[in-house]
Formats: structure tokens, C-alpha cells, sequence
């Protein structure tokens, strides 16, 4: 498997994610060797950075330092995360709500028709206009009655044609 044709191979997968754990240890044994061809130099360099970060660890007192570091900064200044223009854009933003919703409310206001008021002060003169209203709805309904009535005398006349009708076909 050590031939350069099978290593860029591997490569070439390796640099598309495509290769297995196994794969990957072939080349890391590939680029430590020293039978490296020129046209990889640069790769093998990469892979023997790789191997080498691999053994770097943290110093002992790296952590302690940190934690040190951090209680000096607590009694820090605070930072205030919101800015006065960020407020003015907030304020702003519900100003124009609040202005939009008065000026539909005018509007919807203007569109209805004001309540409907009394138009006689005296109960009286309320008393007899709404009866001469009253009159004048039962005077149309008697007329209507009257009318319905042309109308049965027609329908009870068709009656008595259809029935006839039927008893001399029935003779």
C-alpha cells in the first residue's frame, strides 16, 4: 500500500472526509517515514505538526494563573450591555405603535354613525307620534289581509279546476 499512486489515493480522500480511522494511520505512518517523495513535502510537514501538537499539554500552574487573573478582574468595572441608542430606538419604535393606534382609532371613531338621540323632549308629543307610527303599520297590515284574501279565493278556485279536472279523467 506504500505506493505513491495508493497514497495520493488516500489523500485525496482525506482531504474530501472520506477516509477511516485505519486509512488516516496509514498516512501518519506514510509522512513520519523518511521515504517521503518531493511532491509531498509540505503534506508530511503538516502531518508531523499534527503528531506533534499532539503530545503539547498545559503547564501545571496554567489553570491557577487563570483563576487568579479572573479574581483580580471581579471587582471590574460593569459594562453596560445596553446602549442609550438602542433605548432611543425602543422608545421609538413604540411611540409610532402608540401614535398609529390613536389615529386608526379617530378614524374607525368618524366611520360610525354618533348614537342615535332622542328627538322629542316632551313624552307626550314621543307618546303621540308613535302611535300615529303604530296606526299607520296596521292600517298597511289590514290592507295587506285584504289582500291575502284575493289571493286564497284564487288559490281555492284553482283547487276546484284541478279537481274537477281529475274527475272526468277518471271517468
Amino acid at each position: 500500500m506504500d505506493s505513491n499512486k495508493d497514497i495520493e489515493q488516500l489523500l485525496e480522500n482525506y482531504w474530501n472526509c472520506e477516509t477511516s480511522l485505519e486509512e488516516e494511520q496509514t498516512l501518519r505512518n506514510f509522512f513520519h517515514g523518511s521515504s517521503v517523495p518531493a511532491s509531498m513535502k509540505e503534506t508530511a510537514e503538516l502531518f508531523r505538526f499534527f503528531e506533534a501538537e499532539k503530545s503539547n499539554t498545559l503547564h501545571e500552574s496554567f489553570e491557577p494563573a487563570v483563576t487568579k487573573e479572573l479574581r483580580k478582574r471581579q471587582g471590574g468595572k460593569i459594562v453596560a450591555m445596553v446602549s442609550f441608542t438602542n433605548i432611543a430606538r425602543i422608545a421609538a419604535g413604540i411611540l409610532v405603535v402608540v401614535v398609529a393606534t390613536y389615529f386608526i382609532r379617530q378614524e374607525v371613531r368618524k366611520s360610525y354613525p354618533k348614537e342615535i338621540q332622542d328627538t322629542y323632549t316632551d313624552p307626550q308629543l314621543a307618546f303621540e307620534e308613535t302611535k300615529k307610527a303604530l296606526m299607520m303599520i296596521s292600517n298597511t297590515f289590514g290592507k295587506a289581509k285584504h289582500e291575502a284574501g284575493k289571493i286564497k279565493m284564487f288559490n281555492d278556485a284553482e283547487k276546484k279546476i284541478q279537481t274537477k279536472g281529475t274527475d272526468k279523467s277518471n271517468i
